[in-house]
């Protein structure tokens, strides 16, 4: 029998999966659209902004997993938590230094970097509503609950 947890963790492997693939489009299709209005530069910034909210997907996950690993498997632990939390704090943190680095570098065309970022992030949502929903991750793990 298959446990919530690895349901989950098949789920969650989905999910970067699918979002991976969406800022991939996302990076093709916004390079072509930033071609056209920017030239180079709006190539770079749209590639820049599916990089940003890939990477953000990821630390997400792997705070997840790390998180899972750390607490031993119960997602009610605090550690799981504060694993989970530490790393939005983080990407908080991190999304201020790229917004200001990206902003300042006037390397990038700041309006296709930002209107990519926002299409990939609302990509990768999509991606995680459809692999959990489509996972049936059980309320109730019988192995845990039989003992």
């Amino acid at each position: 029998m298959t446990s919530a947890v690895q349901i989950a963790n098949t789920a969650l492997r989905t999910s970067v999966l699918w979002g991976g693939l969406s800022a991939l489009a996302i990076a093709l299709v916004g390079g072509g659209i930033g071609f056209a209005l920017a030239g180079p530069t709006g190539i770079w910034s749209a590639l820049v902004g599916s990089a940003v909210a890939f990477v953000f997907m990821g630390i997400t996950a792997g705070s997840i997993v790390l998180g899972q690993k750390i607490s031993g498997g119960s997602i009610a632990s605090g550690l799981f938590f504060a694993v989970v939390l530490g790393s939005w704090l983080l990407k908080f943190v991190l999304f201020l230094f790229v917004s200001f680095a990206i902003k300042n570098s006037g390397v990038f065309d700041v309006v296709v970097t930002f209107v990519c970022v926002i299409v990939a992030v609302v990509g990768a949502l999509i991606s995680d509503v459809v692999a959990i929903t489509r996972a049936r991750v059980p309320v109730v793990d019988m192995i845990e609950s039989r003992h």
